[in-house]
């Protein structure tokens, strides 16, 4: 038998094991984490920024089919990281260890599959797909490939929304039963106009642009932002600002797919060549009684509501709203008698004495930033932890398949019923043909 560790050695043989992990926890703190970016426009650019303050972060390369952006980039970060056309290229690096991607949506999937493959770990925007095909594809690469992913729903790691969903999950407004959405924003008359067809500015890849999508001659407004009013490369603010919307819904909620919406709209106010509508209502039915709308008015500003919120959810005993910085909870008046019919005077003493119980709870105010820098700052420490993010891409899919189930319902003109186990609308051949599309060769989802 061995002699037993004296107390005295083992005492130090824990300190050095100790300072071991205090000194390998330090050098891991120090570690720099080497980042790619693919897709330097608008976006990217906003993502970039939120990059560059972080004393771990360090930018060696930059990818953009639009070279000014690619240029503008490297300017920003101090002239240092190199330059590719060809995402490929940058994801052959063996000295990058991340990337951000943040191209326009249809080309997401591709890149974040090639990124995963490649051994890199992969920060995404919002939608994270074009088609839920893509998302659910998307998902099983980053649980093959062992990546660390985080989808760009930014407020996702921002202590204010944390604190706005422990309050609903913990019953501060009791049953909530609707939820309400809302991208408001007056466009009318010209929009983004009706410029005819021609060349690609100079230092555009337009070909590369498209990539899987359909072959066209080139628009001005097809390409950089505007991209987003059109299918072949979007969903529109339906996926775009929705899906921010419905992330948060669903993580309040404690759901991750609706059993059914339907949704309305069309072209109805805007002159311009858009494809995606200009006025669109969409509602969703959640387990458990939720109703969740989202409401896209491209022909009119005004307030949603009372206090002019972003996103609004009403509950049995109060409604909490949220806009960019801020929520409020505000009570409601709660009735102390079920309702039955009554005489005139037992009517009016009852209101009397539901007005005069309020909730217990006050009135709940609470402001916060939500910034990009926390959601890169998540991104960064879990690079280095390998644990989950705040939005891992199996997340981020569902958050952004129940967005694009809404085109669906909008595209199919009827209301969808929705298998979250199988992913699949029920009983609808057509509206499943819209789950994917065909890509333009010799791009492929593999």
């Amino acid at each position: 038998m061995s002699n037993p560790i004296s107390r005295r050695a083992f005492t130090a043989s824990a300190a050095a094991l100790g300072a071991l992990a205090t000194t390998a926890r330090a050098a891991d703190s120090d570690r720099k984490i080497r980042m790619g970016f693919v897709g330097l426009g608008n976006r990217g650019d906003q993502v970039l920024s939120a990059f560059l303050p972080q004393p771990d972060a360090e930018i060696v390369a930059l990818c953009d089919v639009y070279e000014p952006y690619a240029l503008a980039a490297q300017s920003k970060a101090g002239g240092k990281p190199r330059i590719y056309r060809d995402y490929r290229e940058l994801l052959a690096q063996s000295d990058v260890d991340a990337v951000v991607i943040a191209t326009p949506d249809h080309w997401h999937a591709l890149q974040f599959i090639d990124a995963c493959r490649a051994g890199k770990d992969v920060y995404v925007e919002k939608p994270l797909s074009l088609t839920i095909a893509e998302g659910q594809r998307m998902v099983e690469v980053a649980e093959e490939t062992k990546r660390v992913t985080l989808m760009g729903t930014q407020r996702r790691s921002s202590p204010l929304i944390q604190e706005m969903v422990r309050l609903i999950q913990d019953g501060a407004i009791g049953k909530v039963s609707v939820a309400k959405c809302y991208h408001l924003v007056n466009e009318s008359p010209m929009g983004i106009g009706k410029p005819a067809d021609g060349d690609p500015p100079p230092g555009l890849d337009w070909d590369f642009w498209l990539g899987p999508a359909p072959q066209v001659a080139f628009n001005t407004n097809r390409c950089l932002y505007k991209f987003r009013w059109f299918w072949n490369y979007s969903g529109g603010q339906l996926t775009n600002m929705g899906t921010h919307y419905l992330d948060l819904i669903q993580w309040a909620l404690g759901q991750d797919a609706p059993t059914s919406v339907v949704a309305s709209g069309g072209n109805y106010v805007v002159q311009d060549n858009r494809e995606i509508p200009d006025t669109m209502e969409v509602v969703w039915e959640y387990p458990g009684g939720t109703l969740v709308t989202f409401s896209q008015y491209n022909g009119n500003a005004a307030a949603s509501n009372p206090r002019d919120c972003d996103l609004e959810f009403r509950g049995s005993e109060g409604t909490l709203y949220y806009r960019q910085n801020s929520i409020e909870i505000v009570p409601e008046r709660v009735r102390t008698q079920e309702l039955a019919a009554q005489s005139p005077i037992a009517r009016e003493a009852n209101r009397k004495q539901g007005e005069s119980r309020q909730l217990a709870r006050k009135e709940f105010r609470q402001q916060g930033a939500i910034g990009d820098e926390l959601h890169a700052r998540n991104f960064l420490d879990c690079v280095k932890s390998r644990q989950p993010t705040n939005c891992p891409v199996a997340v981020g899919h569902r958050s952004t398949s129940v967005t694009l189930l809404g085109n669906i319902a909008y595209k199919t003109g009827r209301k969808i019923r929705w298998d979250a186990a199988r992913q699949e609308c029920l009983d609808d051949a057509a509206a499943n043909a819209l789950l994917t599309y065909e890509y333009r060769a010799p791009w492929r989802l593999s």
